[in-house]
């Protein structure tokens, strides 16, 4: 029969089922009392009976104050090494740098802190094969090792900061081989190239505020491509040839040319030397002249007649001659150095009839013999 059904009396729709006013159905107000009495309990309270009286529970607000301090205790106190930093995040947003040793923070979630080793030398390599600016490929290897600058920057500056440093390297390494020739690659010039591309890597990773920072750059392995490697070989082969050549003309050059300058030097020594001697016989021969001139004006006769004997002595003295007169008498000139007395060492000649210039003869002896100043020229002559 339906609670509100016509003649049915005053009946509690909750009671429905039951006979009589005494059977009492579920009672919202009577399970409240029966939780809060389970909860009491649960933390040592005592309560009484069905637990509708609450009386005797615990004090909630000195739970709570140790719940605090315990999570503040546990969470609230964090070590951080001598290589790492600490970011610490407040409510999910950045709030400071920890350093290292012992630091105090919010309990999570409050503040939570990440750390981030700062010493870790890290390290990418990769091959790659590139177009140089004469327009040959060459294959070449790079190793980029770097350091984390900044955490802070590390951590929420970038998606992925290793890889957009490993693509940002890939980057600088093309734009300075393809701003370079063959030969420049190839050859010990790698060392300026890895410089200028590590001053464009770092200038692209702080742009991207990767945090990142590059220690160390370098260009190893710079060969051709396996298809064209023996034409490189010979052209390698052959500048190396041409470099040793010019080191040996380079050393011959050294040595020859030295040499000829002290040549030189004693060549012109000599020559200087035959100069100063020439002038100085040349003004003495003068000055002989002069001194001669001026006694041939005094004793005009004396100065012929020594002239005469001197030169003679001078002509004869180097050649082997015997004049012979008409009366048969031989007339024998001393010579320096000439040819013995032809009676041997102990052999004598005639006594000589001396000719003078202006003594009488009629051979041709003594004709030639008056003449002593064209006769003398012209044995001087010979």
């Amino acid at each position: 029969m339906a609670w509100n059904q016509p003649g049915g009396g005053k009946k509690d729709p909750w009671n429905e089922g039951g006979s009589g006013g005494g059977d009492q159905g579920p009672d919202v107000e009577a399970f409240l009392n029966r939780l809060k009495g389970n909860i009491n309990r649960v933390f040592g309270g005592g309560g009484g009976g069905d637990g509708r009286t609450g009386q005797g529970g615990p004090n909630f607000m000195l739970i709570i104050g140790v719940l605090i301090a315990l999570w503040f205790a546990l969470d609230a106190w964090v070590m951080i090494d001598e290589r790492q930093r600490g970011v610490v995040l407040r409510f999910g947003k950045f709030d400071r740098i920890l350093t290292p040793g012992p630091n105090f923070k919010l309990p999570r979630p409050l503040e939570s802190v990440t750390k981030v080793d700062v010493t870790q030398l890290r390290s990418i390599s990769d091959q790659v094969r590139m177009l140089t600016r004469d327009e040959n490929i060459v294959q070449i290897e790079f190793n980029v090792q770097y350091l984390v600058a900044d955490p802070q920057l590390y951590l929420f500056g970038a998606r992925d900061p290793d890889d957009t440093l490993k693509q940002a390297a890939e980057s600088a390494v093309r734009d300075v081989i393809g701003s370079s020739e063959m030969d420049q690659v190839l050859t010990g010039e790698r060392a300026a190239l890895a410089a200028e591309a590590r001053l464009r890597l770092q200038g692209t990773l702080d742009f991207y505020n990767t945090g990142l920072q590059v220690s160390v750059f370098n260009l190893q392995n710079a060969r051709p491509p396996s298809e064209v490697r023996e034409a490189f070989d010979d052209a390698i082969s052959a500048r190396e040839d041409k470099e040793r050549i010019e080191s040996e003309a380079e050393a011959y050059a050294s040595k020859v040319v030295p040499e000829a300058r002290g040549e030189a030097a004693r060549i012109r020594a000599e020559a200087e030397g035959y100069k100063q001697s020439m002038i100085a016989r040349a003004e003495g021969d003068a000055q002989r002249f002069s001194l001669l001139a001026d006694e041939y004006r005094k004793a005009p006769v004396v100065t012929r007649q020594r002239l005469y004997l001197e030169t003679m002595q001078d002509v004869l003295s180097r050649n082997r001659k015997v004049y012979a007169g008409d009366g048969g008498n031989v007339l024998y000139l001393p010579m320096e150095g000439g040819a013995p007395l032809p009676g041997g060492p102990g052999g004598r000649l005639p006594a000589a009839t001396p000719l003078m210039p202006g003594l009488q003869g009629s051979s041709g002896a003594e004709r030639d013999l008056r003449r002593p100043d064209r006769t003398g020229r012209e044995e001087a002559r010979r």
